[in-house]
């Protein structure tokens, strides 16, 4: 049906329409290009589009598992990627290079003093890079811009930017001794040090700490012992050295030749193992012979063992049902020769007391007497003497000589010494 045909109305509703659809495909079309836009700049910002790389390099005996694109990784967090690998011309000392990429600000913990890469193997062919951080040394790239100045044009720039200017190299004296290192602060002392130095075209390599740029500007130059200027469109990454790990397979058959070497000794222990669990076996079947063979003693021990349980058992099975009578009857028979010898003793101990009374009663009377008689001690001293004269002379008599004959010993006999015969004249004189 034409337009001009339809009512008024018709016609107002359908331009209505038109502008609703107008305006929500004027609307579709923002959101999509937002969405659009916000996935770009998200994209670039999970790549780092927008933040400053330092492009590194580094050799490895073999490329099995990297491909370009793979993550770089620094304690753990993600930080670049692998942007190159390929292998090198022959003749070569090294087989691969890998070039890969670190964003900021990760590239400042790679210092000289120990940064590397590690390849770490994976299980199933896949490896992974790794670069470790250092703690002492110098950041290999840098973006703050190296100048050569002159000792009077940096005594110029001191003057007007204190504590701005740093230096960038070694400074070596003519002994070779170290008199100044990187990112020392430049100061008029100092430059007078260095203008007394006679260094070649009286300059040194120097920073500004203010001045930083989006990129990398500067790299260390370790034959140079300094900071050198860098291009990162026309100079070559900077090299890290690589710590390369085995690869999974080299690993699994180094692991099966160990294997296979130690296999006869397994195999043999394996047969000593199964010796022992015979043995084990025969052990228990004898250990069982030897339980069945006890059971006897085990139910005579358990008899014995009821039988004493109750109170005197034990002295009724060890000495018979009328040992507690015969026991009881020795206590008793023991108790009244107790008591006997008690009573005995008691008499004995009196008897023995009235004994000692008299022998003390003959005593005392003895010495009464002889305190009385003093010539009684007198006479009884003579009739010792009179005694023994008595004696002697029955010794000497014919009849009792013999009773009283000394027996001989094997002592010898002691003679008198034999007078010398003399003449009578001798004898005389």
């Amino acid at each position: 049906m034409p337009l001009q045909d339809l009512t008024p109305q018709l016609r107002t509703r359908l331009n209505k329409m038109e502008r609703a659809v107008g305006w929500f495909v004027f609307f579709a079309a923002v959101l999509l290009l937002f969405g659009f836009g916000y996935y770009i700049y998200h994209t670039a910002e999970r790549k780092g589009w927008f933040l400053a790389k330092a492009r590194f390099a580094t050799y490895l005996q073999t490329s099995t598992g990297l491909k370009v694109g793979d993550p770089v990784f620094m304690m753990g967090f993600q930080v670049g990627s692998i942007t190159r690998v390929h292998p090198r011309p022959p003749g070569d000392r090294h087989n691969v290079e890998v070039q890969f990429q670190v964003l900021e600000p990760y590239f400042r913990y790679i210092w000289t003093g120990g940064s590397h890469v590690k390849v770490n193997a994976g299980f199933l062919g896949q490896s992974q890079l790794e670069v470790t951080r250092a703690t002492n040394g110098y950041a290999l790239c840098v973006t703050q811009p190296i100048f050569q100045k002159t000792i009077p044009e940096l005594e110029k720039l001191i003057l007007a930017e204190s504590n701005q200017w740093q230096l960038s190299q070694y400074v070596f004296d003519a002994k070779s001794n170290i008199l100044f290192r990187p990112y020392a602060e430049l100061s008029p002392a100092s430059l007078q040090t260095l203008a007394a130095l006679n260094l070649e075209s009286n300059s040194v390599f120097a920073y500004n700490n203010t001045i930083n740029r989006k990129h990398i500007v500067a790299v260390w130059r370790e034959e140079l012992q300094r900071y050198d200027f860098y291009n990162p469109e026309n100079n070559s990454p900077v090299e890290l050295s690589a710590a390369e790990a085995l690869p999974v397979a080299d690993r699994l058959d180094r692991l099966v030749g160990q294997v296979e070497v130690a296999l006869p000794g397994i195999l043999s222990l394996t047969n000593k193992l199964a010796a022992v669990l015979d043995n084990a076996a025969n052990a228990t079947a004898n250990l069982n012979s030897a339980i069945v063979a006890a059971q006897p003693l085990v139910t005579n021990f358990t008899a014995i063992s009821g039988e004493l349980r109750g109170p005197g058992a034990l002295g009724v099975w060890a000495l018979g049902t009328n040992a507690p009578f015969q026991i009881e009857s020795v206590l008793t028979n023991a108790n009244t020769l107790l008591v006997n010898v008690d009573t005995n003793l008691n008499q004995l101990t009196a008897d023995i007391t009235l004994t000692l009374l008299n022998l003390a009663s003959i005593t005392s009377n003895l010495n009464a007497q002889v305190q009385a008689n003093p010539n009684l001690l007198g006479t009884i001293g003579k009739t010792i003497a009179d005694t023994d004269d008595m004696v002697q002379g029955l010794k000497r008599h014919w009849l009792l000589r013999s009773a009283f004959k000394v027996k001989t010993t094997n002592a010898p006999a002691v003679t008198a010494p034999v007078k010398k015969l003399t003449s009578p004249r001798g004898a005389g004189q």
